[in-house]
């Protein structure tokens, strides 16, 4: 059985994301079910102390000691890699990851399992050698394209990467 797929929006988006939406296409003719949990009514009002609640959200979406593969975008990639600590995570796929979040006081995680970056060049918000350092400490592989946070341009080559990184779980 192939693991089931949690698929995490951004900040200021929603579980119908164009790039959430664009994973999901992918995976679903691959033969992989997947999730998007919805967390706008948390985002709303902009509280890091929300992001807790956000990561029990997406834990809820688990079955009982299923695995799963997360993948998400922003703050969807940060609580993916926070998730993949406390559930039987066996791959990660991390879009725009901002590596820390201000004023939440978390040390910032991931479990040591096959992880993809996709990251802009020209990230505003999430600093790119942040997310080198990440994929570098760890020896994960990070894909840089010249965009800004949020990779509009890049959409249908961030879901191409999201269908090689699938391959390695057929």
């Amino acid at each position: 059985m192939k693991p089931l797929l949690i698929l995490s929006h951004g900040l200021e988006s929603g579980p119908d994301a164009t790039k959430v939406s664009a994973l999901a296409a992918i995976a679903e003719p691959m033969g992989f079910s997947s999730v998007r949990p919805d967390y706008r009514d948390l985002d709303a009002l902009r509280d890091v102390r929300r992001i807790d609640e956000r990561i029990a959200r997406l834990k809820q979406h688990v079955p009982a000691h299923a695995p799963v593969i997360l993948a998400g975008s922003s703050m969807g990639a940060f609580i993916s890699a926070l998730a993949s600590t406390e559930l039987d995570c066996v791959g990660l796929f991390l879009i725009a990851l901002p590596t820390q979040i201000p004023g939440y006081p978390c040390r910032f995680d991931a479990a040591g399992v096959p992880t993809a970056l996709v990251h802009g060049w020209d990230d505003e918000l999430c600093p790119v050698d942040a997310a080198i350092g990440f994929a570098r400490a760890r020896g994960d592989v990070i894909t840089l394209v010249r965009d800004d946070h949020r990779l509009s341009a890049h959409v249908d080559f961030v879901a191409r990467q999201f269908r090689d990184f699938l391959g390695r779980f057929i």
